[in-house]
């Protein structure tokens, strides 16, 4: 079949809606038929070359839609199921998935680099890569069940396809990498669609102080909605107001989030943080960036930690049913996030109002 599609042919170029070549779901294979995807950061980064990917590729790895036709062998969803599409799918059985550290699967991490379920995508005979094995820019996709979460049909298809990226790598960073404890002080610098849900994770987590740092003064405004209990626009306001609050002890968590990292940024975070204290990077650094500038003897004679950021250490299939039980009891925005909805022509329109600082998170509705 045919599909309308957003494609990156090259680094610098807008995408392209164009239609496309779309291959019939095969063993263990499932059709979706996309309703919404958010319009995640992530994809922006192939454009710059921040993120290198294989292309030409159809972007999009955050969306949710309506489960159409099935390959043989499928039996964890059923035609006209609602899911959400999840690209960080773990196989279950790996070394790290046995160990409980599923965000980390070995299966999963060879499927992204293209080692594994060819992408169903193509033009004129041309392969076309599927972003995070899914290509939710796409009237239609063709993905592997595993990647599927059914949820109930009364869950708005906007608010579901967060769930496949921005909220589980936000909330995740705060609640199970950061390992957030009641009456702790929180630091979330960076507050667009994944930073804003860590300040949620930190809320969520019972922490005390949430300091917001984003230098968009529509950001801080509405980081209190989300748990923030202060908002700066820079670290170095942020410190200082840490220091203030908690009688120079500084935060116990610092979560950068930002739009592009950078190894200066992320040791302007680690000056938030005091003894015992951690550091975790959320934001994507382009590849040019091989060094941290920090202070090593104060890292390690303050017993800090650094870490980074894969999908949150959440576990999808776990996770994404606990967040929308958040949700249906008001313990968790969603609703919120989703700032402007846009046509898959708009897409880029879309990307430029996320540079432009006017989205929390915009959504494409398919």
């Amino acid at each position: 079949m045919r599909t309308k599609a957003a494609v990156l042919w090259e680094v610098g170029t807008p995408w392209s809606v164009e239609e496309v070549e779309l291959a019939d779901p095969g063993p263990g294979q499932v059709l979706i038929r996309l309703a919404a995807t958010g319009l995640c950061h992530s994809d922006d980064h192939a454009v710059t070359g921040d993120a290198p990917v294989g292309l030409p590729i159809v972007g999009g790895h955050e969306g949710a839609g309506v489960v159409e036709a099935l390959g043989p062998g499928v039996d964890r969803v059923a035609a006209g199921d609602h899911v959400v599409l999840a690209f960080n799918f773990p196989c279950g059985h790996c070394r790290y998935c046995a160990g409980g550290r599923s965000a980390l699967c070995y299966v999963a991490r060879r499927r992204l680099a293209g080692k594994a379920y060819p992408s169903p995508f193509s033009r004129d005979g041309r392969p076309i890569s599927a972003m995070g094995g899914l290509g939710t820019f796409s009237q239609y996709t063709v993905v592997p069940q595993e990647s599927l979460v059914p949820i109930d049909k009364d869950v708005s298809f906007d608010v579901a396809a967060l769930l496949g990226c921005a909220v589980t790598t936000g909330w995740g960073a705060a609640v199970h990498l950061a390992g957030v404890r009641p009456g702790e002080h929180v630091v979330v610098i960076g507050c667009g669609g994944v930073g804003m849900n860590s300040l949620q994770g930190a809320r969520t987590a019972g922490a005390d102080i949430v300091v917001a740092v984003d230098p968009n003064p529509y950001k801080r405004e509405q980081a209190a909605t989300f748990g923030a209990t202060h908002a700066v626009a820079d670290i170095p306001a942020a410190k200082a107001l840490l220091e203030e609050l908690t009688h120079g002890h500084l935060a116990d968590v610092a979560i950068l989030s930002v739009g592009v990292g950078s190894s200066a940024l992320v040791g302007q975070m680690m000056t938030t943080v005091g003894l015992d204290g951690r550091g975790v990077i959320t934001a994507v650094t382009p590849g040019a960036a091989d060094a941290i500038e920090m202070s090593v003897v104060g890292f390690t004679l303050s017993q800090q930690t650094l870490r980074g950021n894969v999908y949150g250490g959440v576990n999808m299939h776990r996770d994404i049913g606990v967040l929308l039980g958040l949700y249906r009891r008001g313990k968790l925005n969603l609703d919120e996030l989703v700032t402007r909805r846009y046509a898959l022509e708009d897409i880029n329109q879309g990307y430029a109002d996320m540079h432009a600082g006017l989205n929390l998170r915009g959504v494409v509705q398919l």
